[in-house]
């Protein structure tokens, strides 16, 4: 799977540069430059659990013992990673505020070096998992969940997931570059534990952001409200029918379920109505129930 090979050569490379930074941070007293280094570690993890749920899914891509496939296996390690990112945001502001009240001296030149590489590192890595704007959907109407590699090729959480991890990456490596020449140039050393600060905010949104996403898949929130909406008209537009509920929520990346309850004065079978539901809604799973308006 692209997705999962992706992802491996960028754990690996953001490990190696994480280790670097943080004992490079240490090192040099650089806090921006650790708090780098945490958030490379926190992305790491996260990327590290988007490769285990892509192994998973895909090795019970077929497991009977899931009703509508492994696709939530990647919300749930999402949540996790958010989970972490929050862990981690919370030490980077806690020792960054630790060195606004105690500075330390920082070997800046050192500190900068260490600082570009991890930006080369980081922009390397949006290189590799560059997804590009891929665009895909499932035929309605399916009785099988589509398999978990045509899920990721389409519409790939994961791989958007890590994406936008490594370029918050990069966004906390020119900060930390910012504040270590501001304070070599300028005497702003104060600037290089803010920058901590601001990396641990930054973590933090994105931390709550992934949390409110995955948590919306994981309750089976109601879905998309765009495709409830086209298939409550084409049912009752074009196919004549009256929808008196209807439950819509996602079992996967791009797969979403459907159960409709419909009344009509000359009731036709299931299968007539499902022809009428919005060929690009992605429908995976599909249950029809009709009734005789009474």
């Amino acid at each position: 799977m692209p997705g999962e090979r992706r992802t491996l050569i960028v754990i690996v490379i953001t490990a190696a540069t994480m280790v670097v930074e943080i004992v490079a941070g240490i090192a040099f007293g650089s806090m921006a430059l650790l708090a780098d280094g945490l958030h490379m570690a926190s992305h790491a993890s996260a990327l590290a659990i988007s490769l285990f749920a892509y192994v998973y899914a895909r090795r019970h891509a077929h497991d009977e013992r899931f009703c509508f496939g492994t696709g939530k296996v990647n919300s749930l390690a999402g949540f996790t990673g958010a989970v972490l990112l929050a862990l981690f945001a919370l030490l980077m502001a806690w020792e960054s505020l630790g060195r606004l009240l105690h500075p330390v001296e920082i070997a800046f030149n050192q500190a900068i070096g260490v600082a570009i590489l991890g930006l080369l590192v980081n922009g390397l890595s949006v290189f590799i998992l560059d997804y590009g704007d891929p665009h895909g959907h499932h035929d309605g109407g399916h009785e099988e969940p589509p398999p978990a590699e045509h899920q990721h090729e389409h519409h790939d959480h994961n791989l958007r997931s890590a994406y936008f991890h490594v370029l918050a990456d990069a966004l906390t490596s020119v900060l930390a570059i910012f504040a270590l020449l501001s304070g070599k140039y300028l005497g702003l050393s104060w600037l290089d534990p803010v920058m901590g600060v601001v990396g641990a905010i930054l973590v933090a949104r994105w931390s709550t952001g992934l949390v409110q996403t995955t948590s919306r898949v994981l309750l089976d929130h109601q879905g998309p409200e765009a495709i409830r909406r086209a298939v409550r008209q084409n049912l009752e537009e074009r196919a004549g029918a009256t929808v008196v509920d209807l439950h819509l929520w996602e079992i996967g990346p791009g797969a979403y379920c459907l159960a409709v309850s419909l009344v009509a004065s000359d009731p036709r079978p299931p299968e007539h109505y499902r022809q009428f539901l919005p060929p690009d809604a992605r429908l995976a799973h599909v249950t029809i129930e009709v009734h005789q308006v009474a």
